[in-house]
């Protein structure tokens, strides 16, 4: 009888490691995801002021003509 229930104690415990780090592997596919649409989000903001920079530039440029 002790043996059966060292073995169901041992798959418990074993089920509970693959749980957390099932767990642990998908909090970091999500952080990886956020960090991938930062750098999106990051980007087009950069192209953004380099446009509004440009437009700004050829505004003083015609309002020096």
């Amino acid at each position: 009888m002790k043996p059966i229930i060292a073995v169901f104690a041992a798959a418990a415990l074993a089920g509970c490691g693959v749980e957390t780090a099932s767990t642990a592997a998908t909090a970091a596919a999500l952080k990886k995801q956020e960090i991938e649409q930062g750098k999106k989000t990051m980007e087009q903001a950069q192209k953004k002021i380099g446009q509004s920079m440009e437009q700004m530039q050829q505004a003083r440029d015609a309002a020096e003509k």
